[in-house]
């Protein structure tokens, strides 16, 4: 398998999301925002694959586009359980910074490709 950081990373992502989903149904109760989280955060990764296989630079960017605003929903559902009290920030630190490095990685990804740079 290849090396590619933004699957790489969106993919571990995806299974910490999936891992505090489970905390948070099976120790806070939490099933609303929690199963937002667990579209979002999942749904990163999973457009993120789909432009390997895009059919033009256009599509390509599209979907990293989409998984960018994934990226930045899971942001906000994130700041919810926070602001809500569900969750302490200290809990989520780690999950939040992660999900902050992907988005500066998706715009990094998508301004290089759009500039004309190399895709792969």
């Amino acid at each position: 398998m290849e090396n590619n950081i933004i699957l790489d990373k969106s993919k571990a992502f995806a299974v910490r999301i999936i891992k505090f989903y489970q905390y948070l149904c099976d120790e806070k109760k939490e099933f609303v925002l929690s199963k937002q989280l667990l579209r979002s955060g999942t749904s990163i990764g999973a457009n993120a694959r789909e432009s390997k296989n895009a059919q033009s630079k256009a599509d390509f960017i599209h979907k990293l586009s989409i998984s960018l605003k994934e990226a930045d929903e899971t942001a906000y559902w994130i700041e919810l359980l926070i602001e809500s009290g569900i969750v302490q920030e200290n809990q989520v630190h780690d999950l939040y910074e992660l999900n902050i490095e992907l988005i500066k990685i998706l715009t990094s990804i998508i301004r290089t490709s759009k500039k004309g740079g190399r895709i792969n």
